[in-house]
């Protein structure tokens, strides 16, 4: 397999080689694309909680169990959960 790569990135993984960590350019390619699969993994993950959150909701409104929130409490719970979830990272 032949792959090109900028100079930037040439760059990048030569200068990981010599720090090193890493005995060859192959090494820090194959731990980059790890990473990256993980990262598209939880990206899965964290899509299919949201799914699952979104049906839960939708199934209490089939059931009628409505609560009311004013757009700006919306807001301040949505900001919430955020800020937990950037903290969890």
């Amino acid at each position: 397999m032949h792959v090109s790569l900028t100079d930037r990135l040439e760059a990048w993984i030569r200068e990981k080689v010599e720090s090193g960590l890493y005995n060859n350019a192959s090494e820090v390619v194959r731990e980059a694309l790890r990473a990256k699969m993980q990262a598209e993994m939880s990206e899965a993950e964290k899509l299919d909680a949201l799914r699952a959150e979104i049906q839960k909701g939708l199934d209490q409104l089939d059931r009628g169990e409505t609560g009311t929130l004013t757009l700006e409490q919306l807001k301040s719970e949505l900001r919430a959960a955020h800020r937990r979830e950037d903290d969890a990272a």
